[in-house]
């Protein structure tokens, strides 16, 4: 009931929203009149981990031909989306850097050459399809670099002040901000995406900054035009649930916050549950949520998993691969990479996995794939609060038909001990460990710092 009054007052709002260029409204004043159950959640991505490849830092080369020789080794991982951050040329005015910010783009057509040619990225996607990952491309409709074309062939592209200057937002001074009140800023935003599902047979974006100063109609537009061509994957860097209005999945930035507060201290690990029930109500069932303890801005900027969780880190990356959504891994994540990657210069990832941590990423990767009750969205099953009685432990049941998964998470760096309610009462195997246990109705669990159990009903 509660899902369906967000629903009924989402569209309210929406009834009577136009598509005119006026630049005094904001975006999320000009929404979109689709219907809310318009999109659809592909089958294909329901047991999936997203994988976000950062091609400059993922070999010493820091080549799409260098990458390519790793696509054995992410199969055997068991990640099936590879999410390539940009791969455009990179302004080189106001560069912060030696090499720029990815997201600083020169050239929507083109190729950075510190990755390689054209041809090489072509030969690389079609690699990845053979061996059936799905590719996306990281996409930057927000802003270009201050030496991008549009600059002087198309100024009114572009979002001014008061002055009428070109501007940037906050301290990105490497960027200028685009105006998609415009038509043609968003029919030319538009030509450029066409052109990689045509040319070079991606298979879907993951947009950045998707709902900032974007408004929802330029998405409208833009799936209506691209989803005819193929049928695309779409993930918002965003956290709203008006974004599932045209994609199928969006950021759960809330939850990641939750989960570093939940690690400082600053919250009840009970919180946890708490969160993902909410989150459930507000977007639904059907929704996929990315769910995430690292990527590429947490890891230059906030610090590493383990700067960020401290031993804490696999219990909270088993929470997010079992709680609900659709997870992902950073590259150098499953091999417990321990450093900030810079961001603007060269900063080759050491592979050589010194906590023998892939292991335990393969098998978070293939429990979705094993169990039908972890899949995503409406595919999948949803999590149902344990009682426990301790609020440094997280516990929680999925069902779907025969398959039964419960998780019991320790996030406290001391021992604590729960009551196994009879709602889980019975005989498991721990996928992680393969340790046949059983809860006693009323039992007593005694759990060791950070100790999880992922157990699978037999």
């Amino acid at each position: 009931m509660k899902q369906s009054l967000y629903i009924i007052t989402l569209l309210t709002l929406f009834l009577g929203a136009c598509h005119k260029d006026t630049s005094n409204q904001s975006p999320d004043s000009q929404l979109s009149t689709k219907n809310a159950t318009a999109v659809t959640f592909p089958e294909r991505a329901k047991d999936m981990t997203i994988y976000e490849v950062n091609v400059r830092q993922f070999t010493p080369e820091g080549t799409f031909n260098a990458f390519a020789d790793h696509l054995k080794e992410l199969k055997d991982l068991g990640v099936e989306m590879l999410w390539f951050m940009p791969i455009q040329p990179i302004g080189e005015k106001n560069r912060k850097g030696a090499l720029g910010s990815y997201y600083s783009i020169k050239d929507y057509r083109t190729i950075n050459p510190e990755f390689g040619t054209m041809d090489d990225f072509k030969d690389l996607v079609k690699k990845a399809h053979d061996m059936d990952f799905v590719v996306i491309l990281d996409w930057v409709p927000n802003h270009t670099s201050w030496d991008n074309p549009w600059i002087t062939s198309h100024p009114e592209y572009y979002a001014k002040d008061s002055l009428g200057n070109i501007t940037y937002e906050a301290d990105w001074t490497d960027i200028a901000l685009l105006d998609h009140t415009n038509s043609d800023t968003r029919k030319a935003m538009i030509d450029e995406m066409e052109y990689w599902i045509k040319e070079v047979d991606i298979d879907g974006f993951r947009c950045d900054h998707a709902g900032h100063e974007i408004p929802l109609y330029f998405w409208e537009e833009a799936t209506a035009r691209l989803n005819p061509l193929k049928d695309l994957f779409w993930l918002a860097e965003w956290d709203q649930p008006r974004m599932h209005l045209e994609f199928q999945a969006t950021y759960s930035w809330g939850l990641l916050h939750l989960t570093e507060a939940v690690a400082k201290g600053e919250e009840p690990a009970e919180a946890l549950n708490t969160f993902v029930q909410k989150d459930l109500a507000e977007y639904g069932k059907k929704a996929y949520r990315l769910t995430l303890t690292t990527n590429h801005d947490e890891n230059a900027w906030s610090g590493t998993v383990f700067e960020r969780y401290g031993d804490g880190h696999k219990a909270f990356a088993a929470f997010v691969f079992t709680a609900y959504g659709i997870p992902m891994i950073y590259s150098g994540q499953e091999v417990g990479m321990d450093k900030r990657l810079a961001f603007f210069d060269k900063d080759s990832i050491d592979w050589s996995d010194p906590k023998k941590l892939k292991p335990f990423y393969k098998k978070l990767v293939q429990i979705r794939k094993d169990n039908p009750a972890l899949w995503s969205g409406e595919y999948g099953a949803m999590p149902v609060i344990v009682k426990d009685n301790n609020d440094h432990v997280v516990s929680f049941s999925r069902t779907k038909g025969n398959n039964k998964v419960v998780s019991i998470i320790n996030f406290s760096d001391q021992k604590q001990s729960i009551t196994t309610p009879g709602s889980i009462a019975g005989n498991y195997k721990d996928y992680i460990t393969n340790d046949k246990m059983t809860l006693e109705a009323e039992g007593n669990l005694q759990l060791k710092p950070f100790q999880f159990h992922i157990l699978i009903a037999e």
